[in-house]
């Protein structure tokens, strides 16, 4: 009796959503400086990914089960670079999202996007709204107690991750991420760039220094040799002088020496 397999159906997890990255330059801004000013924050962090604008799957065999975070942080995973994250594959969620919101988004990012999380034990929870139009506060924070998020208390108009060790403070159109511990803030791209440019321009100025120390030194050991070489001149002419008199003393005693013999003679 002939025995047939049936082929297991492949299941496509698609790598795009067709939708673009951000309503405005501002929330891509925001995005963007999240993702990088987090990745240079945690490169040394051998567990921890940083993603951003990614499709997460959350339900194995289940495409449509599908979100896409702002930007994520996950914990005891790989840095390594991915094309979607898969929930099962990683066998863990992320431990932080943030949702930039707009007009768009802002229904789904308090609601739908809010509950998904929620479910999917995501421990800490932030929506901003860069243009402060469509939030109020416009920097809202959840953090995860027991099945349920509850809102994080604002101070001074920030709050602080925990899961981060980050405090997240509104400047201007942008969510400015400062270390918790020192208080010093995580720079953007530009800051870099100034600050990058700033130490090459001292580099310079010091090198042009150095140079110029260089050129001075080289011109006073030139006159010192200069006033050396004058010095073994004169030493050189006073031996002369000195050789000459000798010489003529030498002659003078022959001179008397050969008068007194004529004068004996």
């Amino acid at each position: 009796m002939a025995s047939s397999t049936q082929a297991i159906p492949v299941i496509h997890y698609p790598e795009r959503d067709g939708k673009p990255m951000g309503e405005t330059q501002y929330h891509i801004a925001v995005i963007l400086y999240l993702y990088a000013a987090m990745g240079r924050h945690f490169r040394n962090a051998e567990k921890l990914y940083v993603g951003a604008d990614m499709l997460l799957y959350y339900e194995e065999g289940n495409p449509a089960a599908v979100v896409v975070p702002d930007v994520f942080v996950v914990k005891g995973v790989g840095k390594f670079p991915r094309r979607t994250f898969k929930i099962w594959e990683e066998r863990t969620s992320p431990c932080v999202v943030f949702e930039i919101t707009s007009r768009s988004s802002r229904l789904e990012d308090l609601g739908n996007k809010r509950a998904l999380y929620e479910m999917l034990k995501v421990k800490e929870y932030f929506l901003f709204d860069p243009l402060d139009e469509y939030l109020s506060p416009r920097l809202q924070g959840f953090r995860l107690t027991g099945n349920l998020y509850q809102p994080i208390l604002l101070q001074d108009g920030s709050v602080t991750s925990e899961e981060l060790g980050l405090i997240l403070k509104p400047e201007g159109t942008l969510l400015r991420l400062l270390d918790a511990v020192s208080g010093s803030a995580l720079p953007t791209m530009d800051e870099i760039a100034d600050q990058m440019q700033t130490e090459s321009d001292r580099a310079q100025a010091e090198t042009q220094r150095a140079d110029a120390e260089t050129q001075r030194a080289d011109a006073q050991t030139q006159r010192a040799d200069a006033q050396t070489q004058r010095a073994d001149a004169q030493t050189q002419r006073a031996d002369a002088e000195s050789q000459r008199a000798d010489r003529a003393e030498a002659e003078l005693v022959r001179l008397r020496a050969e008068l007194q013999r004529r004068r004996q003679d």
